[in-house]
C-alpha cells in the first residue's frame, strides 16, 4: 500500500480509503448496501490488513447507524486507523438539524464523536454546500472544533470552484484552519472536476479524495452494452447517483476498461481505480464493497501499473469537450499557460477549434 500526504498537511493517507456508506442499510442507503456489524467488521479487518489506514463515514449514512457500526468495527484498532466523517445533511426534522451553521456543526460533531466512540475526529468534512449560512460562520465553527481538540483536520465535499475558493479566502483572511482536502466525484465517465476542482487542488494544496470512484458500480464491468443490467445495482434499484448522461459514451468507456483489464489479467474496476490513482492531486480513492471478493479486487488496484499507452487510450475515450473560457484560453493563451492550467489543457494542445 502506498501512503500519500493529504494536501499540504503532514498526514499520510493510504491510497485506498474504506468507505462505509454500505454499513447499516437504513433508509435510502438500503440501495447502496446493508452490511451488518459482523460483515462490516470483517470488511474493516480485510482493509486494515491490506494497509488501508482511513475509514470514511458520515453522520447521514443510515442516520448515524454507520458511525455506530464503525465504532464497533474499529474497536481496539484506533492506533492504526484514521477516522473521517462528515456533516451537513438532516439528522432530524427540526429547522436547525441540518446545514453548516455553528449550531448544527457543533451538535453534529458531538453526535459523531459519541457514535464513533472517540475523543477526536481525524478528518471532519463539510458534506455539501449550504447557501443560507454565511461562510464566515461555518469556517469559524470549524476553527473552534479544531481549537477544542475535537477535530484534527478539516475538509469539504461537493463544493463548486467559487464556493471552495471563497471558504479558503475567508480562512486565510482570519488566519484560521484551512481545508486540507476535498472529497469529490471523479471517474472516467465524470471528469467535470478537471475544469475547476482539480486545478484548485493543485494551486491551493488540497488532497483529493474520490467518492464513488466506480460510478456506483457502473464502471465495475458488470454493465455491458446489449446485456441485461444486474438488478442489484444501485442505479437500477432506486439510487440515482451518479446520473448517466451519455449512455453510449459510458458503454464505450466500459468496453475499453474491460479490454485493458483482460490485457493485465485484472477486472475493469481495478483499471478504473488505477487510472484515478494516477491523476493529478488525487490522494486516495474511497471504495465501498458489499462482498469480500469485491473488496479484495478493489484493494488490488494499487498493484496495477498502467502503461503510457493504456493511459492515452483511457484519456482519449473519456476526454470532455472544453467549455468556455477554457477553449478560448487553449486557442489564444497557450504561450502563457502555467503548470496548473496545463493540468487540464495539456491534453487539448495544440487546440483544434473545431473540436
Amino acid at each position: 500500500m502506498e501512503y500519500r500526504l493529504l494536501g499540504r498537511s503532514g498526514l499520510k493517507v493510504s491510497t485506498i480509503t474504506l468507505g462505509t456508506m454500505t454499513f447499516g442499510g437504513g433508509g435510502k442507503f438500503q440501495y447502496v448496501g446493508n452490511s451488518n456489524q459482523s460483515e462490516a467488521t470483517r470488511m474493516v479487518d480485510i482493509a486494515l490488513d491490506a494497509g488501508v489506514n482511513m475509514l470514511d463515514c458520515s453522520d447521514a449514512y443510515s442516520t448515524g447507524l454507520a458511525e455506530e457500526i464503525v465504532c464497533e468495527a474499529a474497536k481496539g484498532k484506533r492506533g492504526q486507523v484514521l477516522l473521517a466523517t462528515k456533516a451537513r445533511f438532516p439528522m432530524g426534522s427540526g429547522p436547525n438539524e441540518s446545514g453548516l451553521s455553528r449550531h448544527h456543526l457543533m451538535n453534529a460533531c458531538d453526535g459523531s464523536l459519541k457514535r464513533l466512540g472517540v475523543d477526536h475526529i481525524d478528518l471532519y468534512q463539510l458534506h455539501e454546500w449550504d447557501g443560507q449560512t454565511p461562510v464566515e460562520e461555518t469556517m469559524a465553527a470549524l476553527e473552534s472544533l479544531v481549537a477544542s481538540g475535537k477535530v484534527r483536520y478539516i475538509g469539504m465535499s461537493n463544493f463548486t470552484g467559487w464556493q471552495l475558493m471563497k471558504a479558503l479566502g475567508i480562512a486565510d483572511r482570519a488566519g484560521s484552519t484551512r481545508f486540507v482536502s476535498q472529497q469529490i466525484h471523479y471517474t472516467l465517465d465524470a471528469r467535470e472536476a478537471e475544469y475547476e476542482l482539480v486545478p484548485i487542488s493543485l494551486d491551493q494544496g488540497l488532497g483529493i479524495l474520490v467518492w464513488s470512484p466506480l460510478a456506483g458500480g457502473l464502471l465495475s464491468g458488470q454493465y455491458r452494452r446489449g446485456q441485461a443490467a444486474p438488478q442489484d445495482g444501485r442505479n437500477f434499484a432506486g439510487f440515482k447517483e451518479p446520473p448517466i448522461r451519455d449512455e453510449d459514451r459510458l458503454y464505450n468507456i466500459i468496453e475499453l476498461l474491460v479490454s485493458i483489464g483482460e490485457e493485465h489479467g485484472v477486472s475493469a474496476a481495478e483499471i478504473a481505480l488505477a487510472w484515478l490513482l494516477d491523476r493529478p492531486a488525487v490522494t486516495s480513492v474511497v471504495i465501498g464493497a458489499n462482498t469480500e471478493a469485491q473488496l479484495r479486487a478493489n484493494l488490488n488496484s494499487v498493484n496495477v501499473k498502467l502503461t503510457a499507452e493504456d493511459m492515452l487510450r483511457l484519456n482519449t475515450i473519456s476526454k470532455l469537450p472544453l467549455i468556455y473560457p477554457y477553449w478560448h484560453q487553449a486557442l489564444t493563451a497557450s504561450d502563457r499557460l502555467g503548470a496548473v492550467d496545463l493540468a487540464l489543457l495539456a491534453q487539448y494542445l495544440p487546440f483544434d477549434s473545431a473540436y
